[in-house]
This record gives C-alpha cells, structure tokens and sequence, in this order.
C-alpha cells in the first residue's frame, strides 16, 4: 500500500486542513508489464487487480498515467457527486479526436451551460418525435436482410443508428446525407481504434492513420457547413425538430449562440456517443435473445401489444450483462481529493469499471445468468447500473439511445420470426472504444407473412 505526505491546501471533501496522499494498493510487477496488460486486455486486467487488491487500486496506463481504478459503486456515486472544480473530465478525452468545441473538451461552468443548451432536444417529448424516424429506417435496412440465412447483424445494426442520427440529429437529407453516410462510418471506424493510443505530434501525411482522419475531418467539415447553410435556408426552419435546428435557434444565457465550428464538433460527439454503441448495445439483444428461447418468446408476445416492460426490462439486462463502454473516468483538479478511505492527488485520473461494476454479485443475483426479469417491476440500483456513465458528466443522449433501441428492437419483433440457436455464446471483441459481439451478433431471420400488430 502506497503512502505520501503532500503539503497542499484543503482536501476535496474534508473538512478543511492538509491530508497525506494516500493511494490504494498498486500490482507489485513492474509497471510496463501492468500498462502491457492493460492495453492488450482492459476488462482482465481489472478483473486481475480485483481480485488481488480488492474493488479500488492504482496503476499507470499509456495515455493517461498515473490513475485509480474503482470498481465499488458506492465509490463510484461519490466520485460520480463530487464537486466539479476538484475532479473534472479525465484528462485527455475524446475531444482530442472530436475537437474542442465538443462537450467532452469543456469542464465547469462551461460545461454546464453546454449541457443546458443539449438537454432540450433531448427530452423525453422531443424524442416522441424521432420515434417515426427511428422505425423507418429498421425497416429501410431490415428490407435487404436475408431471410433464413444467418448473417451478422452489427453492422445492419450501425447503418440504422447511422441514419437515424443523420435524420434526427443533424437533419439532413438528399445528397447532404448521403454525402455523410460516406464520410462518417469510415471515421468512426477508425476513429475508434485511435482513441485509445497516444496522440502523436503530427499526422505524418495522409498515408497515416492520424492523416486519413485528419482528412475525414476536412470533409466532414465542408459538408456540415453546408448542411448549416441549407438548414438556415429552409422556408420551415422554425419549425423542424432536428438537433442541428434546435441548437441553431438556441443561445446561451447572455444571448450569444453556438459557433459552426462548435455546432460541427457537438453534432459528430453526439454521432460519436450514440451510433456504434447503440448499434452494439443492439447487436448484443440479438445475440442474447437467440439463446434464451423464454425471453424472446415472452419479448414476441408483448411485441403485438403496446407494452414495452419486458422489452426495457431485456435491454437493460444486456447493457448489465454486454457493457459496451467499460470505463467512465474523472481527473483530479484538486490539490488532493478524498475518495472511500483514500486520498488522491492532483494529476490522477479515475477510472470506474462499469462491466466489473455491473457484474457484483452484491447488486445482481447469479450475475453470470441472463434475466430481464431483475428489471420487471423495478429499477436498477442507481450507481450499480451505469452504462452511460453517471453525474453531470452521464450521456445527454442516454434517453434518446433507450427510447431507439425499443423502437428498433420492436419493429425487428414485429416484422421478423428470430430463429434461436444452442451455439456458445459470441465473444467479447474490443472494436477501441466500444465492446462488440466477436462474430457480429449472428442471427437467422425470417419476414413474418402479417407484422404482430
């Protein structure tokens, strides 16, 4: 167990006075071999320092540093309620790859007042509006799926994410969103991969990978510009419902609006944020309803009526069970910031192992076993349960994604007859960012003659 003496001012959380660093406990083999660990396998490594020194330990990382990881909920909700001038977003972020008007650059105040510009569009009735949106393009996809014939669903799954946040988010449409559906997937393919490796000081041509995203950058650009100019243009503009609309009629509390450059950087953090991992989220229902024959048959008969508590119950149960994000993480702005028994200092990163968090057997009976009944009835625990994250830092987007994934998921129940399989259950395959099934989520469908309803 690692202690150090820091004279600095008041602690985070304490009543006043200087405290000592006191970190948790830290793998005693050499660091290069914990960081080798960690970038090969996130997920084992936890699993592995768990195991060995208990739910909260140090390690140093590749891009990040020096960090704490934290796998107790109950230190999680009190990192997740900390105050933000002492831990903020983690240090680097992803506005490294989506520039520094995303959300993900800003902390504080500023972050707060971007956050109030996000809310509206997604809330609960702008969403009811997108509901139209989010089944027509099931339907556009699912009419090229091939019937009785297994295929991988992931990427169907990531071009229907695509197009509804291409429709509902950023309004286009015509030669705009086609445009866009060329540019986006190949950036966010790759995008993904490099999230995780340090930056590099220059992109080295466009030849690199750094360069080919530079230039996917560029083209992104130019075309959100021009869907700027085209929106601004429309005789309908105060009335259409998109995001883009809404953030280009919004302003800040003293009246100055979001700059284009801004509104680009937010409209690809939220196209970042919400189409691979909602398609993998996607992705992995297949999967896992095709092995539990009693979930989908009681997932089809309630397809044919307007319910939906066995449908959020199972999309729950696969965001506990398949977490596709595995991390959430703060930075330490204060001199030193008091978490459980522990006392870190500035400069640390903290890490919250969502997938280790979600798996304790504390908060979730036999956690290994599929059951959406957990959720029948009831909620999950608030900060056992955390796929998008928590605090004021919990994706704006989180709404939006649960209510797409009904829809989604409902009109596949209602068009389709899903065949189940007794083959093993698909591995767990890191894509950089998000956790996907290894074989793509591999389904047999077959058109039902009549839709359930």
């Amino acid at each position: 167990m690692s202690e150090t003496t820091l004279t600095a001012g008041p602690s985070a959380g304490s009543s006043g006075g200087s405290r000592p660093v006191r970190l948790p406990p830290k793998a005693r083999l050499p660091e290069f071999v914990v960081a080798a660990c960690f970038v090969l396998s996130r997920r084992r490594t936890v699993d592995w320092m768990t195991r060995r020194h208990g739910e909260v330990f140090s390690l140093k990382v590749p891009v990040f540093g020096a960090a704490v990881t934290v796998a107790d909920p109950q230190i999680a909700k009190q990192l997740f309620s900390a105050n933000v001038d002492d831990v903020g977003n983690i240090q680097p972020n992803l506005s490294r790859l989506l520039g520094s008007g995303s959300v993900f650059a800003l902390d504080g105040a500023e972050h707060k007042q971007r956050r109030k510009l996000l809310t509206p569009p997604f809330h609960g009735k702008s969403i009811k509006n997108y509901e139209a949106i989010f089944e027509e393009e099931t339907l556009r996809e699912a009419a090229s799926w091939p019937q009785g014939r297994e295929f991988a669903s992931l990427e169907p799954m990531m071009r229907i994410t695509l197009n509804v946040i291409l429709r509902a988010v950023f309004g286009a449409d015509g030669e705009q969103l086609d445009e866009l559906r060329r540019i986006i997937p190949p950036w966010v393919t790759l995008g993904s991969k490099l999230a995780v490796l340090p930056s590099p000081s220059r992109t080295y041509g466009r030849f690199s990978p750094w360069g080919r995203l530079a230039q996917y950058r560029r083209q992104y650009d130019a075309a959100v510009d021009r869907l700027i100019d085209t929106v601004r243009a429309d005789p309908n503009f105060e009335t259409r419902d998109d995001v883009l609309t809404l953030l280009l009629r919004s302003s800040y509390e003293d009246g100055s609006a979001m700059s284009r450059r801004d509104i680009a950087d937010e409209l690809l953090t939220l196209l970042a944020a919400g189409h691979e991992t909602t398609a993998a989220t996607l992705a992995w229902t297949l999967e896992r309803v095709t092995r539990h024959p009693e979930v989908l048959h009681r997932l089809v008969e309630e397809a044919a009526t307007d319910d939906n508590e066995y449908r959020q119950a199972t999309i729950l149960e696969v965001q506990r069970s398949r977490t596709v994000i595995d991390f959430a993480g703060r930075h330490v702005y204060a001199p030193t910031f008091e978490l459980g028994e522990w006392v870190i200092p500035r400069g640390y990163s903290i890490f919250v192992a969502i997938d280790h968090i979600h798996a304790r057997a504390e908060d979730f009976r036999d956690p290994l076993r599929f059951d959406p009944d957990r959720y029948v009835g009831q909620r999950p625990p608030t900060f056992a349960f955390i796929p998008f994250g928590g605090g004021v830092r919990r994706c704006v987007g989180a709404a939006f994604a649960n209510v797409e994934m009904d829809v989604v998921l409902r009109t596949v129940l209602r068009h389709f007859v899903i065949d189940t399989t007794t083959a093993p259950d698909e591995k767990v395959h890191s894509r950089g960012v998000a956790y996907t099934p290894k074989a793509g989520g591999r389904v047999v469908l077959r058109r039902r003659p009549t839709p359930l309803a």
